[in-house]
């Protein structure tokens, strides 16, 4: 079993097909809770670090062989729990920072949210000083994009997401910070890689959940 950490619902319809299509047979066990990030804009994303503990100690119990957190503003909590939470933490966005550092040394990382923007941005230079590549980042926030996101309005949103990423230049790979624009890599004209979090961070922890032999210790 693969527990998620959701910091929205729209995410489970959108995970659960990527299992079907790339890892059938694999449990996932879905927590959604939109307050942690709500409260990690307001306070900072250490502030939700107890409720993300709560959360990590609920899915072990619960039978989880390792736990991947959705959200990029509070990825880098869920991963600093890891070490008292007896089975493998991730963050959905470190395989996709990864593939950019690969990919090319000028980074662009598009958001719809501002809190977004620093954490993929330290998590991409952290990748890139892992591998020895000097490599430049650029964060770029969506305007307008986040409010239709909330409002419902999730074709108005990928559209913006998509015009952002058309006009970006001067850049070797596009990054969207968040897991719900993945689809707006389909409507993009882009001339460069457009890289999305979901489908190889669910690989990631899949790979975890399979490998892991639980032995949870107390948080």
């Amino acid at each position: 079993m693969l527990a998620l950490l959701h910091t929205s619902p729209v995410h489970v319809p959108v995970f659960d097909a990527l299992r079907d299509e790339a890892h059938p047979g694999l449990e996932l066990l879905h927590h959604v809770d939109a307050e942690l990030l709500e409260r990690a804009r307001r306070e900072g994303p250490e502030a939700v670090t107890d409720a993300v503990r709560t959360v990590l100690r609920q899915a072990v119990a619960e039978g989880a062989r390792a736990v991947l957190c959705t959200c990029s503003t509070i990825g880098g909590v869920a991963e600093a729990a890891a070490g008292g939470a007896g089975v493998p933490v991730l963050r959905v966005d470190r395989p996709m920072a990864a593939a950019a550092v690969a990919a090319g040394l000028r980074v662009v990382v598009l958001a719809a949210l501002e809190s977004t923007l620093a954490p993929t941005a330290a998590l991409i230079g952290e990748e890139a000083r892992r591998s020895g590549r000097p490599v430049e980042v650029r964060t770029r926030l969506v305007d307008g994009a986040w409010p239709r996101f909330e409002g419902g309005d999730t074709e108005g949103y990928l559209r913006l997401v998509a015009e952002a990423a058309d006009g970006v230049s001067d850049a070797d790979v596009i990054v969207l910070a968040q897991a719900s624009m993945a689809p707006a890599r389909e409507l993009t004209r882009a001339p460069v890689p457009v890289l999305a979090s979901p489908a190889p961070g669910l690989a990631a922890g899949a790979a975890a959940a399979r490998r892991v032999q639980r032995s949870p210790t107390p948080l």
